[in-house]
């Protein structure tokens, strides 16, 4: 069903949680922007916060997606497309159910909980003809995109991405909570398949693994090292990688971009300036036009909607990042067990 460009497309949002209501605050903030696009409904199972989302969104809320869906069918309300924030346990139950009545799906990270699930997802979205979006929001951080024209066969990244314990979100470890940002850019920028990884990681304040770090080496020669802790004591969320005479780094947080450029011949760069004085050393900070990436994500989304275009992240984006996880997770618990430590990564 195509979507007129005219219209305002009725939006449904699945999970009322920390995620979810981040969702509703941008669509309601573009509905009174007049972006095309009005808050229809809600889904969200928990009582006390179903009551808390109608009284502060004044949109009807539903118990399940089939309550919702039967309303849609009596014609109560209108939805065309979705964000599914509901936890990563049952994103395949809430986008199986939805993707063949003809809505379009956001699915947040992780798309699904195993690969044959997100490969379903796949499947289905194509047999209906609809638009499915993974939310690996880091995508659409004005840093990232700002690196897109200079990417040049990148050959090492150096990744951190560390955040005090919360409780959130403990439904999966911290490779598919947090790391899994990380390996979705990688995986955009490399473009070249797995040959090998190594992997450690632990359990610290939850029955689940809540600190890793993993080494990954793609068939290109290209490294990438990666850490992830979700009981830190600060919050970094950083990369870093090496490309032929240029160094990039990457600060998601603060949405700053740092090149530094090197000659190739050992003289000065064609660039003004140096580097602390060093020869044939530049730095340059590229413009990062500040945005917040969930909005730009969404808005993004919604476009794809009306234009039935390919999404800047799509399923098998998601299925990729979610299949690398699982394939750490497992290099994981195969480490614990050769050290002895596998009695304390099993939840």
């Amino acid at each position: 069903m195509a979507v007129s460009r005219s219209s305002a497309l009725g939006f449904l949002v699945c999970g009322a949680g920390v995620f979810g209501r981040n969702h509703l605050r941008v669509i309601r903030a573009l509905e009174a922007e007049d972006a095309r696009v009005r808050l229809a409904a809600i889904v969200e199972p928990d009582c006390s916060r179903s009551e808390t989302a109608a009284a502060e969104w004044d949109v009807p809320v539903f118990s399940s997606v089939e309550e919702c869906l039967a309303a849609r069918s009596r014609g109560e309300i209108a939805v065309d497309a979705a964000s599914v924030c509901v936890p990563t346990s049952v994103h395949f139950t809430v986008a199986e159910a939805l993707l063949p009545v003809g809505l379009d799906l956001l699915i947040e990270k992780p798309i699904a909980a195993t690969v044959t699930e997100a490969t379903h997802l796949i499947d289905l979205a194509a047999e209906h003809d609809r638009i499915l979006q993974t939310g690996h929001l880091e995508r659409f951080n004005p840093a990232v995109t700002a690196t897109e024209p200079i990417l040049n066969h990148p050959m090492f990244f150096e990744s951190h991405r560390l955040s005090v314990f919360s409780p959130r979100s403990l439904d999966v470890d911290v490779v598919l909570d947090l790391m899994v940002h990380d390996l979705d850019i990688v995986l955009s920028m490399v473009r070249s398949p797995v040959r090998s990884l190594h992997a450690v990681g632990l359990p610290i304040l939850s029955p689940k693994v809540d600190i890793a770090n993993v080494r990954v080496e793609f068939e290109s020669g290209c490294v990438a090292n990666f850490t992830a802790s979700r009981v830190s004591t600060e919050r970094v969320r950083k990369l870093r990688f090496f490309q032929p005479h240029q160094y990039v780094s990457i600060d998601y947080a603060r949405q700053d971009l740092l090149v530094i450029d090197v000659s190739g011949n050992g003289q000065p760069p064609t660039a003004p300036g140096s580097a602390h004085g060093l020869p044939g050393l530049n730095i340059r900070k590229p413009e990062v036009r500040q945005g917040e990436p969930l909005r730009l994500e969404i808005e993004s989304f919604l476009e794809c909607v009306r234009t039935r275009s390919k999404p800047r992240v799509s399923g098998e984006d998601g299925r990729a990042a979610l299949a690398l996880a699982l394939d750490i997770n497992a290099a994981i618990a195969a480490h614990a067990e050769r050290a002895g430590l596998d009695r304390f990564t099993k939840s």
